[in-house]
């Protein structure tokens, strides 16, 4: 008789106490690996990786003459995405979203930060400008007023052009007479005379012409000026206009930034609420991890003890049928007959406890947050809670009880099968239906799906013990 089994033997035996321990104090957030709920972050991130990846093998010339293989090809990178997302799922969802609330909130702040960055640097120019414009504007008002003065200037030296001009026409009016030559002559004046006369009227006539000149003169120099006038006037109300405008966007700008720096400070206190929830999963996850470990490093001693156990308690039997099958053969004057070893049901296999498909295999995972290699210590099932679950093979119920990591979890021991101690666990079960030192055959049901303990959906996580160490359950399967 095998001690170590409920039934087995009458003597009291040992059993894997129940343990709750989750390494932390406050309830764990579930957990899965079967992502059936949506994780719109975590498939993001690995829908970026994969179309990363899948453009530098795009890149990358192939060394082969023949072309790759479509389907070949399409296999390969189907199994990548399953293994990313098997991958990225081992983060739980509170995890992710805690994560990906602090992401969104640094690359928001980033955002804010280069807005407030740029505003800061167009307020800069704006100021620029606007000492620009404020030096045009003073430079186009003293022109202005330097034409303006240049005007006035102008208006006073018309004015006295003018007396001088209205001389001129007097005394020209005045010895205007076509009889001052003939009374010249008629006075018998010696023709030095007369010709000094001549000139004396030719002098009065130059000045009269001189004088109009300058006026003409003077008044086109005045419009001129005018017409400058006009312009600095233009180039002023320009510069008015380019100064009030410079002076607006300063304003606005100046309450740009002041906006952009109250947004980046909230965006800041905002990426620092995140980032303290996303350490604090982190934190959590990690113990939850740690608690896992304890828990199957517990078992496992346990199994270990048990599968030796097992073993020797079937050699000792073997070894009585042996000696018994020496003792008839002397009896019976013949050689003794070879004894085999203990008949199984089992057949040297396992069946699925699950009829439906695998949503994480058994495996080494690099958690993608706390950036570790972690082992996935068994086989998801997904199937909607309350699915039944079936004994992979005819053995006893050894164990049954809440692990905060696990949820409810239910042992089976299946004896020897093809010389080593096999034990099937199920976990994260709803409910329960086989009991501890109850017997059950292959494909009965012993128990039914859920989501208990770390967990975020409805699944099985089917695990293998093979002399008390856990390895990959499709190796029996």
């Amino acid at each position: 008789m095998v001690p170590h089994f409920p039934g087995a033997n009458p003597r009291p035996r040992g059993s894997i106490k129940r343990d709750d321990s989750t390494g932390t104090s406050a309830p764990p957030y579930p957990r899965s690996r079967t992502g059936p709920r949506g994780r719109p972050t975590v498939v993001a991130a690995c829908c970026l990786v994969l179309s990363l990846s899948a453009g530098v093998l795009a890149a990358v010339p192939s060394a082969q003459a023949d072309p790759p293989d479509p389907a070949a090809k399409k296999k390969q990178l189907d199994s990548q995405i399953n293994q990313q997302k098997a991958d990225l799922a081992e983060a739980s969802d509170q995890l992710g979203k805690s994560v990906a609330a602090y992401n969104q909130a640094e690359v928001k702040y980033q955002a804010v930060q280069v807005r407030y960055a740029a505003a800061q640097g167009r307020l800069a120019a704006a100021k620029a400008a606007d000492v620009v414009a404020a030096s045009k504007l003073a430079s186009a008002e003293q022109a202005l007023r330097t034409a303006i003065s240049d005007v006035a200037a102008g208006e006073q030296l018309i004015t006295e052009k003018r007396a001088v001009a209205g001389r001129a026409v007097r005394s020209a009016y005045q010895q205007q007479n076509s009889l001052v030559g003939l009374s010249i002559a008629l006075r018998g004046a010696a023709p030095a005379d007369i010709a000094t006369g001549m000139q004396v009227q030719r002098n009065v006539f130059g000045i009269q012409g001189n004088a109009i000149t300058n006026l003409n003169n003077a008044q086109a120099q005045l419009a001129s000026k005018r017409a400058k006038v006009a312009v600095a006037e233009q180039a002023a109300a320009a510069a008015r206009a380019e100064a009030a405008q410079t002076v607006r966007q300063v304003t606005e700008l100046t309450q740009q930034v002041a906006a952009d720096k109250a947004e980046a400070a909230a965006v800041a206190q905002v990426k620092l609420v995140a980032f303290k929830a996303a350490e604090k999963e982190k934190n959590s996850e990690l113990a939850q991890y740690n608690s896992l470990l304890r828990e199957r490093t517990r078992v496992q001693q346990i199994l270990i003890a048990r599968a030796r156990a097992e073993k020797a308690a079937a050699a000792r039997r073997k070894a009585a049928r042996e000696k018994a099958e020496r003792e008839r053969a002397r009896k019976e004057h013949r050689a003794p007959r070879n004894v085999p070893d203990e008949p199984s049901d089992n057949g040297g296999r396992l069946s699925k406890p699950i009829d439906t498909y695998i949503t994480s295999p058994f495996g080494m995972r690099f958690h993608p947050i706390l950036h570790y290699w972690k082992l996935h210590d068994g086989t998801d099932f997904g199937a909607g809670c309350g699915t039944p679950i079936r004994a992979a093979a005819s053995g006893v119920v050894t164990d049954k009880y809440y692990n905060g990591g696990y949820g409810n979890r239910l042992f089976v021991s299946h004896g020897v099968i093809d010389g080593s101690s096999i034990t099937t666990v199920y976990n994260h079960l709803s409910k329960y239906k086989a009991h501890v030192g109850e017997r059950v055959s292959r494909g009965e049901i012993i128990g039914y799906v859920g989501t208990t303990g770390y967990s975020t959906g409805c699944h099985l996580h089917f695990m293998v013990y093979q002399d008390g160490n856990v390895v990959n359950p499709m190796k029996w399967l």
